[in-house]
């Protein structure tokens, strides 16, 4: 019972902090929040995330690219350009390590606003900590897993935020359905997605990159987004005074097979 409590606890603060701050702050600046706080969260995302912890400054301009070149070979990761998932997140370890490692010339548009911690990072991305991490991860195993099937859960902790990354990246742009027809594959991969976080209404977000709130439908339910409206109460962050997005009208709810791809 325990290393299942372990598991889940790991799967849902890892994706959180993933999608809270590398992706909706980083990446997309749903949101402000001072310095300070930003350091914060850079910690509570490296403790989280574990062995799988993804630079916040290298994830934002990797997932920029994504949006920008979304399915196209410029795309850090898209289906249509791996044979199968497993080469497709190859290949985006391959682009984040590039990004990380500065041996690719970034476009200066996407280098904007980035969060950034040398310091930090300078210790969090080393190889040195991530084994580390694997270690502490197999000692809890060693310790508390009571079957030896519980042992197949472990490759999936050491790889959490890949693992996060092939379910949308991969997934969600062959199957499911799509609230707005875009020039590329995105789609929505669950109806009421408690399983992602609201990370899998993956069409809505491409059409609304920096909403706050991932779901447009009465059932699309982003569990984040209450998160989001407390800590702006409680102004540890800063929300944009932007407009309301209107709600997907019902006429739009179609089923397409063959998107567009988008133009760089």
């Amino acid at each position: 019972m325990f290393i299942l409590i372990f598991f889940g606890s790991i799967w849902y603060l890892s994706l959180f902090f993933q999608s809270f701050f590398q992706h909706r702050y980083a990446a997309h600046g749903a949101f402000e929040m001072s310095k300070g706080w930003e350091r914060v969260f850079y910690v509570c995302a490296y403790i989280a995330q574990g062995s799988s912890y993804m630079n916040p400054r290298a994830y934002a301009i990797m997932h920029r690219y994504h949006h920008a070149y979304t399915d196209t070979e410029l795309d850090p990761h898209s289906p249509n350009y791996s044979s199968n998932v497993f080469s497709m997140m190859w290949r985006t370890r391959a682009y984040y390590r590039k990004v990380i490692q500065n041996r690719m010339d970034v476009e200066p548009r996407f280098a904007k606003n980035l969060p950034s911690w040398p310091a930090f990072d300078r210790w969090a991305d080393t190889d040195f900590s991530v084994a580390l991490w694997v270690l502490g991860y197999v000692l809890v195993f060693f310790f508390f897993a009571t079957s030896p099937w519980l042992w197949l859960l472990l490759p999936v902790v050491i790889t959490m935020g890949g693992f996060h990354g092939a379910v949308i990246n991969w997934f969600a742009h062959k199957y499911g359905y799509i609230n707005f027809r875009l020039k590329n594959l995105s789609r929505n991969l669950f109806s009421i997605d408690l399983l992602m976080l609201g990370e899998s209404y993956h069409n809505n977000h491409h059409k609304y990159p920096s909403a706050i709130n991932f779901g447009r439908r009465w059932h699309e339910l982003d569990p984040i987004y209450p998160v989001i409206r407390l800590l702006a109460w409680m102004r540890v962050i800063r929300l944009p005074k932007k407009a309301p997005i209107p709600a997907v009208a019902p006429q739009m709810k179609r089923k397409v097979s063959e998107p567009e791809f988008c133009e760089a």
